[in-house]
């Protein structure tokens, strides 16, 4: 499985969203798109990136810039994890993992000595062309937003 990159068309896809909402990659051209994919609602390091982009949210709107959030978590799980933190990200549902997959972020992970298939943090900025401008895989939290902002501002 190839893992999209810079210079790549963003794998295409439709899915539910957060407040019984639709969102289809290939009908928004007319802002920048960023999508963080995240394991799971409601653990720390999710919550702690979900907190960082909902602050950010209107820096990367003044520069015309959307942001997404995704997991496998289902919809109802969603619209319980932004209640609860007061989110305002959109977030994606893709339960059964295609899109996890086309963008190479569901892969095996190993905790303890034991394999799993989860989602490797990740965040991809696409521009309105629907071409990755840029990736970061393996996230760690702490200062990510604020790079990927500044990669943004370019």
């Amino acid at each position: 499985m190839n893992k999209p990159d810079i210079g790549d068309l963003a794998p295409q896809f439709k899915l539910p969203t957060d407040g019984e909402g639709e969102f289809e990659l290939s009908s928004n051209n007319d802002s920048k798109i960023i999508i963080f994919f995240y394991p799971k609602d409601d653990t720390p390091g999710c919550t702690a990136e979900a907190i960082d982009f909902t602050a950010a949210k209107q820096k990367f709107a003044d520069i015309g810039v959307q942001i997404f959030g995704m997991s496998p978590d289902p919809v109802k799980k969603h619209d319980k994890f932004k209640s609860k933190h007061d989110l305002d990200v959109t977030l994606i549902s893709d339960e059964d993992k295609s899109t996890l997959e086309a963008y190479g972020v569901w892969v095996e992970k190993s905790m303890y000595g034991r394999k799993y298939m989860g989602v490797e943090r990740s965040t991809f900025l696409i521009g309105e062309d629907g071409v990755i401008i840029k990736a970061w895989r393996k996230v760690k939290v702490p200062g990510h937003v604020d790079e990927v902002l500044a990669a943004a501002n370019n």
